[in-house]
């Protein structure tokens, strides 16, 4: 089946000329409260400056949840409305807002998302909604020619907090708005479609102009001018082929009557991971802990050539194997370590290898690998949406990888109770306990969603005082997961008055003890955004893993300034205890509304390697039906993979840091280190690693794990071209 993309690139169609956009710089922030600071005469000299793109919580206000402002100082030059064609309204775009916000310009409201507390409505939250609102030119109260005050008032009512997602900005409203630029991409093909739509009722004349670049070569392959008269409420498409290759397309309009432009730019997609070979190869963790008494579960991953026939030596009794399947069942009574020996045939060969099984009370040895709902269905998550995707993961072969649980996030929950108070789930999902059975018989793992708090985010039934008896639910469902989402907790925590970490701790330990007492093994997720440090303290409440930061987008924003702070965390992390900085943003994501990700090739390459290199679980956030080639790359790569499954479960340090670029190092069971060299810039950039600086020898092997190849043994340092946002991903040994 041929996968489409459509890309229509919102976060950076518009790029206008520097005098036709103001971009609001680095704004005063306070938190706390008061109308006063709306107003345009407000001396704020004496507070802080933040950055407007990241949220205030990892810029030193760590935990806070509660009102804040910002306010933007800037000249509006008349000018910006004299090189308009369109005279009539401003824009002021603030990208997101954690949670709800009011804006006001010059001390008049100017638009408001979301809902605050003292509202009528109450606190409504509205964090994934792009703010964009439009002012009249003509207002009384824009001081044109001079200084302006854009006042922002947010209430966060738990998460990250306040202003993210891009750089605010101010413009015009001009024609150019009416233009947008689509592009339609085969995967299969090296052909792609631009769709340049008029949304116009009149004739819209101007320049289309096309480039191709060799962006590893650094040469131009195409560089093209097109004259366009685009009729009105009209489309008009072009087709180009695009050589094989890491090719960058470069597409953009200039309008004839202002010369303002509209552009994208899009990368190709580029597979570096090989195919898998007839041969069997056995992939996923080499180890697997279970508690005395719970039910094992364990799909050997292997790829090659089918059928396969599994065999495991020294296999402890009560455990068997399907020798069809590779699916190992079973109980084991006795605590103890294991070793058994894989064996795995077809008619292409035999590989065999060491798996080791710990009955004891450690769960998550490794980190998780699976699939959630959330970041492609939302709340529209349904139990057939869960078997398709359960389905592709088999029929794609991401279940020889080591894929394995596939958990449904929030939007699975009834309104209310049963009369008993038992939680039972709405009619998208009849039958739990089949689900359950139905994906236990493949092989795979069945996670589900709750709060500590009255309600989850969704605004269904939390957990809150009926712990015991959601945990025994879960259990007779077959769960094997439970990630445990904030939420509404946070309205009990003030309500209940203790400000202490122990209190914070509660809600956790309540559902610690009442998953502890259940007859099988549910792995425990801790989704509270970091708040607390909940690194330092995540462990004593039995968290396998533990939420670091507040939800990712699928921007670069979001993934770098994620990704890249976890660097101060990596002694927390070990076998059983994960720091979980979100899951994946790769493939058809949006979170009811799938649409291809935003992210470029290169950085969802650094995306899965930074993940890697993190010991982060690996939650795939897609569709999995509708997986392109592409994405199957990046997630089918089994050295790329191992680096995560590592049985040492040490997370990376970054080992150096530059403006442009990072280096991280994980060290890994057998002697060797993973290195991944990230540029953090917006051109290609020449790295080099030096042995010395690092404490690493003078010769040393070096194989790119993405290409599955070895490079060759370098005398003391190793020196990589690196694609902008891009990586190079290396293992080092002697």
């Amino acid at each position: 089946m041929k996968i489409f993309l459509f890309l229509s690139f919102l976060c950076i169609a518009s790029l206008l000329q520097a005098q036709d956009k103001i971009i609001l710089a680095d704004p005063e922030f306070i938190t706390g409260n008061n109308d006063h600071w709306k107003d345009i005469s407000f001396d704020d000299s004496k507070w802080k400056t933040i950055r407007p793109n990241i949220l205030w919580e990892p810029q030193g206000y760590p935990d806070y949840n509660g009102y804040a402002w910002y306010r933007f100082h800037f000249r509006l030059p008349s000018s910006l409305k004299d090189n308009s064609f369109l005279k009539d309204s401003l824009r002021i775009f603030l990208a997101k807002i954690d949670d709800a916000d009011e804006t006001f310009l010059n001390g008049e409201k100017i638009g408001a998302t979301g809902s605050m507390p003292e509202d009528k409505e109450g606190y409504i939250g509205a964090y994934n909604v792009t703010r964009e609102y439009h002012v009249a030119t003509a207002s009384k109260f824009l001081r044109w020619d001079k200084e302006n005050v854009l006042a922002v008032k947010v209430y966060d009512g738990g998460g990250g907090g306040g202003m993210y997602g891009g750089h605010p900005y101010i413009d015009m409203i001009d024609i150019i708005d009416a233009i947008s630029l689509t592009l339609q991409h085969a995967v299969e093909k090296n052909e792609v479609s631009v769709i340049i739509t008029n949304q116009l009722g009149i004739n819209i004349n101007g320049n289309l102009h096309l480039q191709i670049k060799d962006r590893k070569n650094n040469r131009t392959i195409l560089n093209k001018n097109i004259s366009l008269v685009l009729s009105p409420l009209k489309s008009a498409y072009k087709n180009i082929e695009v050589p094989e290759g890491e090719m960058e397309l470069s597409i953009s309009f200039k309008e004839k009557n202002t010369g303002k432009i509209k552009s994208l730019v899009y990368v190709m997609p580029y597979i570096l991971t090989p195919l898998p070979g007839d041969v069997p190869r056995i992939n996923g963790a080499k180890i697997f802990g279970v508690r005395p008494g719970s039910p094992f579960l364990f799909k050997i991953p292997v790829t090659g050539k089918k059928p396969l026939l599994y065999h495991v030596d020294n296999l402890p009794a009560g455990l068997q194997v399907d020798a069809a399947t590779g699916i190992i069942t079973g109980t084991l009574s006795n605590r103890g370590e294991y070793k058994t020996q894989v064996t795995v045939t077809n008619n292409a060969g035999k590989a065999a290898r060491e798996f080791t099984i710990i009955v004891g009370e450690h769960l998550s040895l490794t980190p998780p690998m699976g699939w959630n709902s959330w970041n492609c269905w939302g709340l529209s998550v349904s139990a057939e949406k869960v078997k398709s995707s359960a389905q592709a993961l088999i029929d794609k072969g991401l279940a020889d990888h080591g894929w394995s649980f596939m958990n449904i996030d929030d939007g699975w929950e009834a309104e209310k109770r049963s009369a008993d108070s038992s939680i039972y789930a709405n009619e998208k999902f009849p039958d739990m306990k089949d689900l359950g059975n139905w994906l236990h018989a493949k092989g795979l793992k069945f996670g589900i969603y709750s709060s500590p708090g009255t309600q989850t985010c969704g605004g269904y039934s939390g957990s809150y005082k009926n712990e015991v008896s959601d945990a025994n639910t879960y259990s007779g469902w077959g769960i094997d997961y439970l990630k445990y989402d904030w939420c509404s907790y946070d309205e009990v925590y003030k309500k209940e008055g203790d400000t202490t970490l122990a209190a914070y701790m509660k809600p956790y330990r309540v559902m610690q003890q009442a998953l502890k007492i259940q007859p099988r093994d549910i792995n425990y997720s801790l989704c509270q955004y970091g708040m607390k440090d909940v690194w330092k303290w995540g462990n004593q409440v039995s968290g396998n893993s533990w939420r670091t930061t507040g939800d990712i987008e699928d921007t670069w924003e979001s993934l770098s300034s994620i990704g890249f702070n976890q660097d101060k965390l990596f002694s927390y992390a070990a076998p059983g205890h994960w720091n979980d900085p979100d899951m994946l943003i790769v493939g058809q994501v949006g979170w009811g509304k799938p649409h291809p990700t935003r992210l470029t090739p290169d950085e969802q390459y650094t995306h899965i390697s930074l993940w890697c290199l993190l010991s982060s679980p690996l939650l795939i956030g897609c569709d999995i039906s509708k997986l392109d080639d592409f994405t199957l790359n990046l997630l089918s790569n089994d050295e790329v993979l191992a680096v995560n499954q590592d049985v040492l479960g040490k997370q990376a340090r970054r080992i150096k840091r530059t403006a442009t670029y990072q280096i991280w190092l994980k060290e890994l069971e057998d002697g060797s280190k993973a290195i991944g060299i990230f540029n953090l810039g917006e051109t290609y950039q020449t790295v080099s690693v030096n042995w010395h600086e690092f404490g690493i020898s003078d010769n040393e092997k070096v194989r790119d794990l993405w290409r599955q190849k070895d490079l060759g043994f370098f005398k003391n340092n190793f020196i990589s071209n690196v694609a902008p946002h891009g990586v190079k991903f290396i293992k080092i040994w002697k």
